[in-house]
């Protein structure tokens, strides 16, 4: 990894002078204001010190996108899928074949488990596919409870069973959505605030989140950056707010945060972004402790990605617990067919969804949470032979 030291009389200086030298990528490893200069102990100026690193695994990565944009294998390459905005991650047949043995492996021990025997044909149907969708099976044996006692009056045509079949099966998935609360922000909390792992789409979510305040609330928000680690960020940031006509304050340690809100005084809504980390060091949420004041007015919604596996949003969620988190937002749903993962996770934690984002679009891209939506996208593509459904 390549470190550099930086020294400037403004931070914003000395930001330049990073991102001359590192470029966008770069990120901010410690930062200091210092005395320099100066005779006999007079006279000395206070400057700004930057530490600043790129990492080589970085710009290897870069190198390999080159190489795989200028020298495709479409014998082995499907498509091209990139965390970023406008790239998607390689994915190839050997993978896809993979996925299909795991796939029918599930598909076998479905249908050979004991529990899920005593249900008949047209209920194991429905609910291989929501097993298939990643719902758990403790509430797959509550859904086949659920449809056997529901379909028992309906049985006196195939065809009525099943338009019964399907009715409950979302009637189910519904109920127990609505379990906790679903909906967007409240607006009854001056500070918006999102936080989260790295990768998963904050900063473009809080600026879809900004937009609707803006453009359909007609409120006067401001934006307040935490997340100094990288460069990027804060410029994607503004970006944002440019597009949006409003203010942006970058704090580094909780004085800088207290200013910013005094600025902010007057405002509707404040919106927040927050560094992404390693979710596994908990360190990473007592540091936005010392930046962020959460008990002062604030509601406050986890960030998950949707291609993430279920163990590691709970652990996430584990290492979040400490923060009162008002709302869970999903992210990536354009990039999976697996959404049972929502359902099990508001289950567990008793805590609601407020909004589901679909892509990069700012704004269009998010949609509040909804639980007949929800229950309709688990049941997307369900089809039963006999009923035609």
């Amino acid at each position: 990894m390549k470190v550099m030291k930086y020294v400037a009389p403004t931070m914003n200086e000395a930001m330049k002078k990073v991102r001359n030298d590192l470029g966008e990528d770069a990120v901010i490893l410690n930062s200091k204001v210092i005395d320099s200069g100066g005779f006999i102990g007079f006279f000395k100026k206070r400057m700004v010190e930057v530490i600043a690193a790129i990492d080589p695994g970085i710009e290897k990565e870069k190198e390999e996108m080159k190489r795989l944009r200028s020298e495709p294998d479409p014998s082995k390459s499907v498509s091209l899928i990139k965390g970023r905005p406008q790239e998607k991650q390689l994915i190839t047949e050997n993978s896809v074949q993979q996925e299909l043995k795991e796939l029918k492996k599930m598909i076998a021990s479905f249908t050979t488990s004991s529990q899920f025997e005593r249900y008949d044909s047209s209920i194991r149907e429905i609910l291989l596919h929501l097993q298939l969708q990643g719902i758990s099976d403790s509430l797959l044996l509550q859904a086949g409870d659920h449809l056997e006692e529901k379909t028992k009056s309906a049985r006196e045509s195939e065809k009525a069973e099943a338009d019964t079949l399907l009715v409950e099966a979302k009637r189910f998935l519904k109920d127990v959505v609505s379990e906790v609360h679903i909906s967007g922000m409240s607006y009854k909390k001056k500070y918006i605030n999102v936080v989260g792992p790295t990768g998963v789409g904050k900063t473009t979510t809080l600026a879809k989140m900004a937009a609707e305040a803006v453009i359909e609330k007609k409120m006067k928000i401001g934006f307040i950056t935490t997340d100094t680690y990288r460069i990027a960020a804060i410029e994607q940031l503004k970006t944002y707010a440019g597009l949006l006509n409003v203010p942006v304050e970058v704090v580094y340690k909780l004085d800088d945060y207290k200013e910013a809100i005094q600025k902010f005084r007057d405002f509707d809504h404040v919106f927040i972004d927050t560094a992404g980390r390693n979710f596994r060091e908990k360190k990473f949420v007592e540091d936005l402790r010392k930046v962020i004041d959460f008990e002062r007015d604030m509601e406050t919604f986890l960030v998950l990605s949707l291609t993430s596996k279920e163990e590691d949003m709970k652990e996430i969620i584990k290492q979040f617990s400490s923060i009162d988190i008002n709302g869970f937002i999903f992210t990536k749903l354009d990039e999976t067919s697996s959404y049972g993962s929502m359902v099990n996770i508001i289950k567990e934690t008793k805590t609601g969804i407020a909004y589901i984002t679909t892509g990069q679009d700012v704004p269009e891209d998010i949609t509040e949470a909804n639980a007949e939506e929800i229950s309709e996208l688990l049941l997307k593509g369900f089809s039963h032979e006999r009923s035609g459904v």
